[in-house]
């Protein structure tokens, strides 16, 4: 039998479904270490248990996948009716059995993958809309799907941390985050210092800003409302709370 190949040939794109598929890999690897008794524990995300992660993770994939089936037919399947819905799935799928919650991660974690494979390269740059209800090209949905892989990894609460995601997802995470703060202008008189990279984010409008500082993986993981180790003020203090851009990825 012939192997199957992604359609599209760009590198760009390829390199970015690798990292989804790697991200895949790991969050896999982490929940199948958990025992089924583990997965009712609670995760690193409020109100949230392992559980609910791995539902969320599982339809999530689903939802993405009606963005790429959108692209490729031009019959708009939106991710979800409703915000309302997708909450009610997660919560839904948070009391199957392990063996469904199981089997529900890796069943649709394959349909996604497929419908990336399958993919003709034109069809990557059709237009379809988030539940934000924003408009993106296709190849924003590997994006879409490696944050919440990578991310959730970690809310397991399995060992996982942030320094195990590479560095290129970290990067795209932070960009990610300040935006939205930006957005929303909450980021007023904030400079990030990212130490190990030589990187700064932030909206230092005022004469004496609140200077946030620490290596990659630390920052993003403040940045992203998960904890604060190893992240300082300019004078050496504990750095101040982060206003999450978006606790749970949607």
């Amino acid at each position: 039998m012939v192997a199957r190949h992604d359609q599209t040939t760009d590198p760009e794109l390829l390199a970015a479904l690798l990292q989804a598929r790697r991200g895949t890999a790991f969050f896999a690897r982490k929940l199948n270490e958990l025992s089924d008794a583990e997965l009712d524990g609670d995760s690193l995300l409020p109100g949230w248990t392992r559980r609910h992660i791995t539902a969320h993770i599982g339809y999530n994939a689903r939802a993405i996948a009606r963005l790429v089936e959108w692209a490729v037919t031009g019959v708009e399947t939106p991710m979800y009716a409703s915000t309302a819905v997708r909450d009610h799935e997660i919560n839904f799928g948070a009391t199957l059995s392990p063996i469904a919650l199981r089997h529900l991660f890796d069943h649709s974690a394959v349909h996604l993958n497929v419908e990336w494979r399958d993919l003709p390269e034109d069809a990557w740059h059709h237009t379809v809309r988030t539940i934000q209800d924003r408009e993106v090209p296709a190849t924003e949905t590997v994006w879409m799907r490696s944050r919440e892989v990578w991310m959730h990894a970690v809310d397991l609460d399995n060992g996982a941390s942030f320094r195990d995601i590479p560095v290129p997802v970290l990067d795209r995470l932070l960009k990610d985050i300040t935006g939205a703060w930006h957005t929303r202008g909450t980021d007023t008189g904030l400079l990030i210092k990212v130490t190990d990279r030589d990187l700064a984010f932030g909206n230092a409008t005022s004469a004496s800003p609140t200077v946030v500082s620490g290596p990659l993986a630390s920052v993003v993981e403040w940045a992203a409302g998960r904890g604060s180790a190893g992240v300082t003020a300019v004078d050496g203090a504990a750095a101040p709370v982060a206003v999450p851009a978006a606790a749970k990825w949607i």
